[in-house]
């Protein structure tokens, strides 16, 4: 009872359509009893041929359960009806089980029903059949096609690659299942299909099945562009890198060109301006992509800043604010209105475009324009609607990226404002300084003082941080340190000072409301600070956390000070600071410098240099501006970490013929031989008449109390530098005081006449003693 006529044929309702006679004898039901009656209501055990019994399976199929059938079971295939219609047929297998011409009858269904595109190839790999999807893919019909090369007749990207997996197939007997292919479009968009090759069992060839997943790619294509923007776009606070990040994030995937134009005073961290934007409003190119490699052709190289042309929907975009997505040809009416474009699109192939407005709050901070080839195909509104939610990441951190810009620029602003100029040589030692500042505005600073005595005070500071409070907090100890430095305080007792100041600070901070974050932001900072004395050739220097200088000499080479380096300032105390003194030749230069400097001195090929200043500070003859420049020149300022400070003090001697000295016996007439020196040496130095008078009496009481008060031996100098100084030193260490005496008392006045003659006086203390000094201006320098 086998063969190729069905038992019986059940439609797509699972209603029995047509009952042979061999049905009627298994079951021994005539055909006017079930025709028309759901099959299931042949379930459980039946009647089978020869008196055996055929029951359903649990898997729906139906199995001989006699005796004499040996288990056999019925066999279910689609079949076609007359009237074209498909239905499932059931038969009667043979004995050892097998159904003639099943694979080909199977094969016929799925080339008519399957809506993939289904070729089979021989061992040459030329096509046999395709079905009608096939054969709309490739163009042809079947006899069109038959015995060409698979990959002539269906053209694709990467034809190697369905060859390969076609002759792996078929050599190994493994199918591979869904492999991505693109076809090679000539004048229509590109598809991309999911392709599985699976070789034939019995026969050369193989069968290749390509499901058309365009739609899908581009589903996920869009997912993808949405992952790479938001996981990319916003990781560094600089517009201009946040464009480039937009363009890297949606090149190639999503599109083949990409353009980000930005208002050209975000860039520079000021407000956006409000839509619509002006026709003269000017837009700077911050980023170009493509995926046609570098020769791409473009209308404006990166950087170019122009206001956009009109009308064309970019300045229409930038209006309305309104994306738009357009289809681009050679009869494009608004091409004509800006032909550099039009240039770069015909050279580019780009045959659609999308422009996004990049906008907050109602604000215009630029503009992208996504550019596709034909083979890319248009966009689609799912596509528009995605686009705009990128540009409105992507706006939101340029935003930020802007915001940022404009607080470090105010910061940056102040701390230059808060600078002091440049550090003016003084008669015993010349200066020059570098200062390369950090883009984020840091808190490095530099200053030179000139203190009486001729003496210098060199101070190289660095406070941690970035931003507008940390310029403000440089401001506040180059200040402080400039007031303390004028009350003659040696280096390590100036630190102390400034470290009390730094502390006050930092409970200032800590004092602020809970929702200020200002409050949690730590305050530190390091300074080195040097006092140089041109008459004693020493250098008194003490560290507060900074590294230490580096002297240079002709005759002695170059060397680093070897000093301790106490705790930063701010970092909650410590042991007290170290003093260090070197002694220094004529000639010789000091330089003081902060730690982003010396990173940007080392060498680039990593190799090993702890003092990289002791190299670049070999010749010394030189300049000190031209020393400066060629360290500048060597350096690597593409990632400073901070604020790239150096400040170089040469030494040189005082003029003999401007300082003069003499030692004082201890008598009463001391006083009065101490203003016949001055007198005769004034007069010699060709100071007016008031001015020695005064000069005089300065001289006169100040030897009196040293002699009074103090302890020999007894000195004064005279010193004619930017002013006229008076210093009388003794070896005691009483400290004299600024006294009010009455109107009847004999004595007391002396250092309040002192103090009403000079427009500066100070106590200074020494190892072997205390000086106390006057300033005078000149006639000419006086205010």
């Amino acid at each position: 009872m086998a063969g190729e006529t069905p038992l019986m044929v059940v439609d797509g309702g699972g209603v029995v359509v047509q009952w042979s006679h061999q049905a009627e004898e298994v079951w021994g039901r005539p055909a006017g009893e079930v025709v028309g009656r759901p099959a299931i209501d042949l379930a459980g055990p039946v009647p089978a041929p020869g008196g055996g019994d055929v029951e359903r399976c649990s898997d729906g199929s139906l199995r001989d359960v006699s005796e004499g059938a040996a288990g056999r079971g019925l066999c279910v295939r689609p079949v076609l009806r007359d009237d074209g219609s498909a239905a499932w047929g059931v038969f009667l297998p043979p004995a050892d089980g097998l159904v003639p011409g099943i694979e080909s009858a199977v094969l016929k269904a799925l080339s008519a029903h399957m809506a993939a595109a289904l070729f089979v190839v021989d061992e040459e790999l030329h096509v046999v059949s395709a079905n009608a999807a096939a054969q709309a893919l490739s163009g042809a019909s079947t006899p069109q096609i038959r015995g060409r090369p698979l990959t002539d007749a269906w053209p694709l990207t990467s034809p190697r690659a369905l060859e390969d997996m076609l002759c792996q197939a078929m050599g190994d007997g493994a199918s591979a299942v869904d492999h991505v292919m693109r076809t090679d479009p000539k004048n229509d968009s590109q598809h991309t299909h999911s392709v599985s090759v699976l070789p034939l069992r019995d026969a050369p060839g193989a069968v290749v099945v390509a499901h058309d997943v365009t739609e899908q790619e581009k589903v996920r294509r869009g997912v993808q562009a949405l992952y790479a923007v938001q996981e990319r776009v916003g990781q560094t606070l600089d517009v201009v890198a946040t464009c480039q990040e937009l363009v890297r994030a949606l090149i190639p995937g999503f599109a083949d060109i990409a353009v980000v134009e930005v208002v050209e005073p975000v860039v520079r961290g000021e407000e956006p301006p409000l839509s619509p934007l002006g026709r003269n409003v000017p837009l700077r190119r911050a980023a170009f992509g493509n995926s046609g490699g570098d020769q791409q052709a473009r209308a404006h190289p990166v950087g170019d800043v122009r206001a956009l042309p009109f009308p064309t929907p970019y300045a229409q975009a930038l209006a309305d604010l309104k994306p738009r997505a357009i289809a681009l040809g050679a009869d494009t009416p608004w091409l004509a209105a800006d032909p550099a474009r039009a240039e770069a699109i015909h050279a580019s192939g780009a045959r659609f475009l999308l422009v996004a407005p990049l906008t907050l709050r109602g604000k215009v901070l630029g503009l992208l324009s996504l550019y596709r080839t034909q083979r890319s195909g248009g966009f689609d509104e799912k596509e528009l609607a995605l686009t705009v939610e990128l540009a409105t990441h992507t706006a939101l951190s340029i935003d930020n990226a802007r915001r940022y810009t404009r607080e470090h620029t105010i910061a940056a602003t102040l701390q230059r404002h808060l600078l002091p100029p440049a550090p003016p040589s003084q008669t015993a030692i010349e200066t020059a300084d570098l200062y390369v500042a950090d883009d984020r505005g840091a808190g490095g600073w530099s200053n030179a003082c000139a203190l009486p005595g001729a003496r210098t005070a060199l101070v190289v500071g660095e406070v941690v941080g970035h931003g507008i409070h940390t310029a403000v907090t440089m401001g506040q100890l180059r200040t402080a340190m400039q007031s303390l430095a004028a009350l003659d305080l040696e280096p390590d007792e100036l630190l102390a000072r400034v470290d009390d100041t730094m502390t006050r600070l930092a409970r200032e901070r800590r004092a602020l409301p809970l929702g200020d974050p200002l409050r949690d932001e730590p305050l530190s900072a390091t300074c080195l600070c040097a006092l140089y004395d041109p008459f004693t050739h020493t250098c008194t220097i003490a560290s507060a956390g900074h590294s230490p200088p580096v002297v240079a000499g002709a005759a002695s080479g170059t060397r680093v000070v070897d000093m301790a380096a106490g705790a930063a300032l701010g970092d909650g105390g410590g042991p007290p600071y170290a003093a260090t003194t070197v002694t220094l030749g004529d000639g010789d230069v000091l330089a003081l410098y902060t730690a982003s400097l010396l990173s940007a001195a080392r060498p680039e090929d990593g190799t090993s240099d702890a003092q990289p200043l002791q190299r670049l500070l070999a010749g010394t003859d030189r300049p000190l501006q031209d020393l400066c420049d060629d360290i500048l020149y060597r350096l690597r300022t593409d990632a400073l970490p901070g604020d790239a400070v150096l400040l170089l003090a040469r030494t040189r001697p005082f003029p003999a013929d401007r300082v003069v000295t003499w030692r004082l016996d201890d008598e009463p007439t001391a006083p009065a031989v101490a203003r016949r020196h001055a007198r005769h040496q004034l007069a010699g130095w060709g100071v007016d008449e008031d001015a020695s008078y005064d000069t005089q009496e300065i001289v006169s009481e100040l030897v009196t109390n040293a002699l009074r008060y103090g302890a020999p031996p007894v000195q004064l100098r005279l010193i004619n530098d930017r002013t006229l100084t008076c210093e009388v030193h003794d070896s005691g260490i009483s400290a004299p005081r600024l006294r009010h005496a009455r109107t009847v008392d004999e004595g007391g006045r002396g250092l309040f006449i002192c103090a009403q003659l000079a427009h500066n006086w100070g106590i200074r203390y020494t190892d072997n003693g205390k000086t106390v000094w006057t300033e005078q201006a000149f006639p000419s320098q006086h205010p």
